[in-house]
């Protein structure tokens, strides 16, 4: 019989239990945040490339957010090598949450971080400039790093870039010394910034950070030698673009798939630049641009599933449109876990 120590990660996984995988995952965070070392936040704008999670929201059976089990899934990501959390997006089913919801879920991500990595989240939500500028201050007053602001809360999907440039400084001038970031939402429609836009943007020393969505190389080729040296962060939320963008000068990497396997994109970032990777890189790239269709099916309920395989105590619910996933469809995600149990083989993925 081998030992625990001679087991490659497949077989490792595959023996332990899944609430041992949950405890080795949050070994090291489990302390009370008072007796954990506060590192700074500041983080943006060091040269590390940086695997960013666009956070999923657990909830428990009544669909309430159930701040346990986000503290284990926070553990888990730090442990899987996130360098900084996107709280409050997309993914953590922002558009369901109340308010007080989003501004209390933000806090507890930063709480439970404790200045380990930076924190951002989505800050201009209301239906008047003014009432934006309040709830960015509002999330800004959580203690995050970097709110963030939507291009599509900013002008209508008509509106020109002058009326998007136009509020996007009207706001500014409403949030004193903030330190903000962009994020071309899908929701409520996706906006894409143009170069013309996101130029002005990053002149702006407060602008550290943009997810970008445009799943177009050239158009992150045009934005990153916009930003080339300047205080503002990359980050592709596009999985077959990611070697390439981190290559052409990305920050990092925020994609939903992220949430299903982080120690991936925590492997692409610290290996991109690295010449004797090359198979290794091309090889991932073709096999996660291959699954993103698969995870992407159901999402965030997707990623649910699979993070529980994995050993997360995630409750399967969901408050977003997909309530269930079909039978067959949870068989193909379960192909997928032990796929992706034989990229760890092959690239040295250690639990």
């Amino acid at each position: 019989m081998k030992s625990l120590t001679s087991l490659t990660r497949r077989e490792f996984l595959e023996k332990i239990t899944p609430a041992a995988v949950a405890v080795l995952a949050g070994a090291q965070t489990f302390l009370p945040a008072t007796t954990q070392a506060k590192t700074v936040a500041s983080g943006y704008g060091r040269d590390e490339k940086k695997f960013v999670p666009v956070m999923i929201t657990p909830f428990d059976s009544n669909s309430a957010i159930d701040y346990d089990r986000l503290s284990r899934l926070i553990d888990f990501y730090l442990n899987a090598g996130a360098k900084g959390f996107f709280a409050n997006c997309l993914s953590s089913e922002m558009y369901f949450l109340t308010d007080q919801e989003r501004i209390a879920l933000t806090r507890h991500v930063v709480k439970r971080v404790n200045g380990k990595v930076p924190v951002v989240s989505t800050g201009s939500f209301g239906d008047t400039l003014n009432a934006k500028a309040d709830f960015a201050r509002k999330i800004h007053d959580t203690g995050v790093d970097g709110v963030i602001l939507i291009s599509s809360h900013f002008a209508g999907k008509e509106e020109s870039d002058a009326v998007l440039t136009e509020n996007v400084e009207k706001f500014l001038s409403q949030t004193g010394s903030m330190k903000v970031g962009t994020y071309e939402c899908p929701n409520p429609y996706k906006r894409l910034l143009s170069p013309g836009v996101f130029k002005s943007l990053v002149a702006n020393k407060r602008m550290i950070y943009h997810k970008d969505t445009s799943e177009d190389l050239k158009n992150i080729e045009t934005k990153l030698e916009i930003a080339r040296g300047s205080q503002l962060e990359f980050y592709n939320a596009h999985t077959a673009t990611a070697v390439a963008s981190l290559q052409k000068g990305a920050r990092g990497m925020s994609p939903i798939s992220g949430n299903f396997y982080p120690e991936i994109h925590s492997w692409l970032c610290r290996n991109a630049n690295d010449p004797s990777k090359k198979a290794d890189l091309d090889w991932i790239q073709s096999e996660i641009t291959r699954t993103e269709p698969i995870i992407s099916k159901f999402y965030p309920l997707s990623a649910k599933y699979f993070l529980k395989k994995r050993g997360v105590p995630l409750e399967l619910v969901s408050r977003a449109k997909a309530q269930a996933i079909p039978a067959e469809q949870l068989k193909i995600l379960d192909d997928t876990y032990t796929t992706f149990l034989g990229w760890c083989d092959r690239l040295d993925i250690k639990g």
